[in-house]
Formats: C-alpha cells, structure tokens, sequence
C-alpha cells in the first residue's frame, strides 16, 4: 500500500508489480492486485490513450540516434515475411504538401534510414540538405513506387522550396532514378493481404485462465488489430473482464484442444452457444512440433529452467509438475507454487520459455533461487542431491536458434505482457542465443 501510490505518481500502469506484490500464494496476490486494478483502471485507460497518441517514433529514434529493428524481424507481424525489398536508397512516390496548388500532387522520395515500418524520407533535389527530411509509415495508402504517378496520370510537382534549382526536372530525375531501387509494384496489395486476419468477432478459442495459470477457459474473440486478438471470457455478462494476445499465441487454443492432451479446463455454465458465434477452426492456430514422447522424454518431478510467467523478468528454478499429451508440460515454480497447484502453466516441451538446467550459468545470466532458499549462492549440483531430484535432459529441450536478425540496442514495441493490453516502447538490451532481453524504455531495469 506505501508503495503503490508511488508508481500512480510516476505514471506507471499498474501491472508492473512483480516487485511489488512480491511471491506469495497465488490467490491472496491476484486478489490484492484485482482490487488494486479496480480502483485504477480509468485512470490507465485514459493514460494509455493520451501516450499513445502523443508518442513520435521519428522525432524518438532521431533524437537518440539508434536503430529501429526490421519489420523481417517480426515473421508473425504484417509484412514480416515481405519486407525483404525495402531498403535505405529505395525511392518511392508520395503527396508533397510543399506547394502552391490547390490539387493533390506527387514527389518522389528517397528513404534515408528505416526504422520498423518507418521511414526517414528526403525529397529528390534536396541533395544532402536533411531540414526537411520527413518520418513516414511505408504502409500507408499515399506511398507508391516509382512510376505509379505515370500510370495513375498523377502530377509529379517538386517542392516550392527548391523548383528554381533545376530548369529540366524531368532529365534531373532520369539521372537520379537510373538504376535506382522502388517498391515492388504489388506493395500495396501486399500490405492488405498482409491486414487480413483469418480470426473474426464472436469466434471461441480455448484461453489460459489468468485467474487459475493452470486451467483454461472459453472464450471469445471480441476484437481483432494487427493479428491481436482481444479476447472475452465467455461467460463475462459486461465483457469487461478481457485478455489480449497475439493470434500466434501459445496461450490460446481449438475448442477441445485441453481435453485432448489432458490439461485441466474450466467447464462452462453456457448451454448453447449465442448466435453468431462459431468455434475457431484448429487450423487457424499456431502449430507447435511434434515430439516423439516414448522412450527418454521428460518426467514428472525432473528439474529445469523457466522463466516465471507472473514475473518475466525472472528465470526461476522451477519443476515438470505433470506431462501431459503432444509434448506439453505443466511446469511449477519452486518454492513458490500455490498448495491447490493452481499457479502451474502450461510450457510446450519446444518452448522457448524452458531451459536445461545450468544455461543460466553458462549464459551468465541470473537465476532466481526458489523463495525460502539459503544455500546461497545456488548450486544445481547441491540443489539436486539435496532433494534426491533429476534434471530434465539437455537433450530433450529445444536448442534451435532461428535467424531472427535483432541485435542490441534495437528499439522496438512490446506488449507488457503482466497487462497485454498495453504495447510499450522498449529496447533490446541482450541477446542471448534466441532469447531476448526487452527493456521497457523510461522504466527501472527490474521491470525487464
């Protein structure tokens, strides 16, 4: 309670809370938080709206000098897979407000430097003069590549500001255009293939209860953005009690996905479904590996790394509780597990969330001893013989490093995902292997 305030006073949205409601039973913490975030969610509704209209991602990355990372960095964002093409020097058509004309024309542009869908522009003629270069998202409807004017029959007008500098414009551009890269010419249609999405409103996905970590629930897709879906808790009468997540999600799942594979499920009171809605297909869902469970494969009470999904910022000692069918594991947290079991989570056996034990060590990264541990500092090896535990094999974990191409230092955005409502500006401090480490810019490095 002394604390909290503080935060308040700082703007901060509620949720980042794993230092302050510290590890405690599950249901005396959610409980104390839900109380909290009743009191406080219209003062961070109104506040996430004022920040995220205010914020200039130009005026940002241009003020600090850094580097946005590339869209092909993001495979399960729009475009990720189509960005390939885009690159600094690449010249494109857009509007030019500098002009005397009372109808809309066109200026050809070239991209200076991209950050994410961003893109630093400066109009052909201007040389090395950067005053008016200009930020610009490449996947709005005003930007075209080179020659859309001419088919389109668009006047092509250079700025006011610099039209005495040359008498023939139109040789000034066949030079500077002469081998020159633009847009491929299906961009736009690109751009809105790339915004549909296969999930619609009133679809029922099975949905981690954020109530129970070790249960889900039905629910439905309330609202779709980007490939996010804002999700409802099917039997929630107002729809205020929501959750966002990526489609991509390893938090939803098919109608009947928990039955198959043995994972505990919260039944509905809903006899029927309402209408319009319409269970999504399994298809529709991100598919995890096949894994060939028979033989050595993981076993309950086997010992691991995991990183906490109620503190992200930790990579906790943790314990495979249950294994349950498809490669799936129900992962428990040491020394703070809630006696019911009802803090357990779901982890694929491929996930990219557990690790063998030991690769915080050889990573030099730090792992948080379970809650109640002395012998410190922690050793697996004294760990282990103490309880008379195993650790899980290194074998069985997935090691593969995809070419995800971030870098540190990369500025980009990232859902707080203790309230996934909220999509912050953040940086990549660390890059270890496929594992990222995000900080949430303007907040302490324990919120990591």
């Amino acid at each position: 309670k002394r604390i909290l305030p503080a935060f308040i006073l700082k703007g901060k949205p509620p949720t980042k809370k794993a230092k302050v409601l510290q590890k405690q039973p599950l249901m005396a913490k959610l409980a104390a938080y839900a109380q909290y975030q009743a009191s406080q969610q219209n003062l961070v509704n109104s506040k996430a709206v004022v920040l995220a209209e205010s914020f200039d991602w130009g005026r940002y990355i241009s003020s600090g000098n850094t580097v946005g990372a590339p869209v092909s960095c993001f495979k399960h964002a729009p475009m990720g897979t189509c960005w390939g093409d885009i690159e600094e020097g690449v010249r494109i058509e857009v509007p030019n407000s500098d002009t005397n004309l009372s109808t809309k024309v066109y200026w050809i542009a070239e991209i200076i430097k991209l950050a994410g869908f961003k893109a630093l522009l400066r109009f052909e003629g201007f040389d090395s003069d950067a005053s008016k270069d200009f930020w610009c998202n490449l996947c709005v409807p005003e930007v075209h590549p080179v020659g859309w004017c001419a088919s389109s029959n668009k006047p092509l007008v250079p700025p006011k500001s610099i039209q005495h500098k040359y008498s023939n414009w139109k040789a000034f551009l066949v030079k500077r255009l002469t081998g020159a890269k633009t847009l491929p010419h299906d961009f736009s249609t690109k751009v809105h293939e790339n915004m549909q999405f296969p999930f619609k409103k009133l679809m029922r996905v099975e949905v981690v209860d954020k109530n129970y970590l070790c249960r889900t629930r039905v629910a439905l897709v309330e609202q779709v953005i980007g490939g996010r879906l804002r999700l409802v808790y099917e039997e929630n009468q107002d729809g205020l009690d929501d959750f966002w997540c990526h489609m991509y999600s390893p938090l939803i799942h098919n109608i009947g996905w928990s039955r198959s594979i043995g994972h505990r499920f919260k039944r509905s009171d809903a006899t029927k479904k309402s209408d319009g809605q319409v269970d999504a297909p399994a298809k529709f869902f991100h598919k995890v590996k096949d894994v060939d469970q028979a033989g050595d494969w993981f076993k309950d009470g086997m010992k691991l790394e995991a990183i906490d999904p109620l503190n992200l910022s930790a990579i906790c000692v943790a314990t495979v509780k249950k294994v349950l069918a498809d490669g799936f594991l129900m992962i428990g947290i040491d020394g703070s597990e809630a006696v019911d079991g009802s803090d357990w989570f779901c982890y694929h056996s491929t996930s990219p969330s557990i690790f063998p034990a030991g690769f915080c060590e050889i990573n030099n990264i730090e792992l948080t001893p379970p809650k109640g541990y002395t012998k410190l500092p922690f050793k697996w090896f004294d760990y282990l013989k103490e309880l008379g535990s195993v650790a899980a094999p290194v074998k069985l974990f997935n090691k593969e490093v995809p070419n995800h191409g971030f870098k540190m230092g990369m500025k980009l955005e990232a859902v707080d995902l203790m309230e996934p409502r909220l999509v912050c500006v953040a940086t990549v401090t660390r890059v270890v292997h496929r594992l990222l480490r995000i900080h949430f810019d303007g907040w302490e490095d324990e919120y990591d």
